[in-house]
């Protein structure tokens, strides 16, 4: 009876855990959606996303309009764009996103182009590689607010102090993004959190 007992309690100690740890994760992920905090910093640092030929796909324009905004408004004066290409693409993300943003008005001299990783883990640990980067350590990264956390939590695992600026428009915009987006970016973070490096193969790449 003893034994039946321990392995009830034992049990529903693991359910338990089984249920509030990934409800902390989503609650987190919508939190960290729904808080902006960011501040002035040394770099914009635009998450890739998916392009078409050159040209920004609807999720990517968003997060150039998003870093444009706050470029505009002094937050930052370089801008770092991410994103390696596609197999058989002739632009990259990176690429793609940098010669928008001098169509808008930018100084090239103000972008760079960060063209590896085709994930956020990899794009990160790009950054962390490029050159000149030492100098860089206040970052506002700029992607889809339910993707804010994990990639803030990433960044500042790669010795940046980061803050996120999320899109406001667009279909990964808190307006248009389903919960399934919610779900996906709390299992992303979790898997992140759990596994590290060997959790990062969940695709967050989206068009």
């Amino acid at each position: 009876m003893f034994l039946f007992k321990f392995a009830w309690k034992f049990i529903s100690f693991l359910l338990l855990v089984a249920l509030v740890i990934p409800l902390w994760a989503i609650g987190k992920t919508w939190y960290t959606a729904q808080n902006e905090t960011i501040r002035k910093a040394d770099a914009i640092v635009v998450m890739g996303a998916a392009q078409l030929d050159g040209r920004p796909g609807e999720v990517l324009e968003a997060r150039l309009k998003e870093s444009l905004r706050i470029y505009e408004k002094g937050f930052a004066a370089e801008i770092y764009t991410l994103g390696a290409g596609a197999p058989g693409d002739r632009f990259t993300e990176a690429a793609a996103s940098r010669s928008y943003l001098i169509s808008k008005g930018v100084r090239e001299k103000s972008i760079t182009a960060v063209a590896k990783g085709r994930d956020t883990y990899r794009s990160i640990e790009a950054l962390s590689k490029a050159e000149g980067i030492k100098r860089i350590k206040e970052i506002i990264i700029v992607t889809d607010p339910y993707h804010c956390l994990r990639s803030m939590t990433m960044a500042n695992d790669f010795g940046f102090n980061a803050t996120c600026s999320p899109t406001r428009v667009g279909i990964a915009s808190l307006e248009e993004a389903g919960f399934r987006y919610l779900l996906r970016e709390s299992g992303a973070y979790l898997a992140y959190l759990t596994l590290g490096r060997r959790g990062i193969h969940i695709s967050d790449h989206v068009a």
